[in-house]
């Protein structure tokens, strides 16, 4: 229970791997924000179920005025931000794609949400965490930003893009106490990553093949991560970047 009274605030906490990290930091005994498109009121009601304190927020993070609204909930119902989970993404409407085959319009969205939103919800949590005299951000990029991934390359380029906004934010807020850091996963069988369909045999195969720790990855395999980043434990460690991903990637 080593956040006990803090605040978490997870985005894309309503489902896959934000609502297990919203369940590892619940556990750990930090209130928890559940910020997402749809559901977060439901999953809050989960997770804060066992006795956790936990609220959903509807929220697109694309939004400027969501994400205030955001930010605006989680201090009237708990009064401080201490931990912000950049887990929200876009991955793509299509399976994959040649890149001169992607549209403009895919990119956008992909950027967008991915890298424009993560840097409203920072901007919008960071002013909570001075005040208070510190916090952690900790952002979900992905293994695909260091290995690339031929027909996801907007995908890979906005995760890639997040391990440098992870790095210049970290140069920027240390003197404040807030540190900025990432977790890089490989392809998890998540709820969400199983409801796109992108999870053939060949590829869960190939997968497996990539790493030192032949076997698929779950989102129980993260979890760890996040709470060590999240904690007291990571204090003087800020613009890393933590591959979790059985060992396909090593750096």
């Amino acid at each position: 229970m080593g956040l006990m009274g803090k605040t978490a605030i997870v985005t894309g906490g309503a489902m896959g791997l934000g609502k297990a990290f919203a369940k590892r930091l619940a556990a750990d005994g930090a209130n928890i924000v559940i910020a997402d498109l749809r559901n977060a009121e439901d999953a809050a009601a989960e997770i804060g179920a066992p006795g956790g304190r936990a609220i959903g927020v509807a929220t697109d993070i694309t939004r400027e005025e969501d994400v205030a609204l955001l930010t605006e909930a989680a201090m009237r119902a708990f009064g401080r931000i201490d931990i912000l989970v950049n887990n929200a993404a876009y991955f793509a409407r299509t399976k994959e794609g040649r890149f001169e085959d992607i549209g403009l319009d895919e990119w956008q969205r992909m950027l967008n949400v991915n890298i424009i939103g993560t840097y409203l919800c920072c901007r919008a949590a960071v002013p909570h965490m001075k005040q208070q005299g510190g916090g952690r951000i900790i952002v979900v990029s992905s293994g695909t930003a260091i290995k690339g991934a031929a027909g996801h390359i907007h995908y890979a380029t906005s995760k890639a893009g997040l391990i440098g906004f992870t790095r210049s934010l970290a140069r920027e807020l240390g003197k404040d106490g807030i540190t900025v850091n990432a977790v890089a996963p490989g392809l998890t069988l998540s709820d969400g990553v199983i409801a796109r369909g992108v999870t053939s045999a060949q590829q869960l195969e190939s997968q497996r093949k990539s790493r030192a720790i032949p076997r698929d990855e779950h989102p129980e395999d993260l979890v760890g991560a996040v709470s060590f980043l999240a904690s007291g434990d990571s204090a003087f460690m800020t613009g890393q970047t933590l591959v979790v991903d059985g060992g396909s990637v090593m750096v």
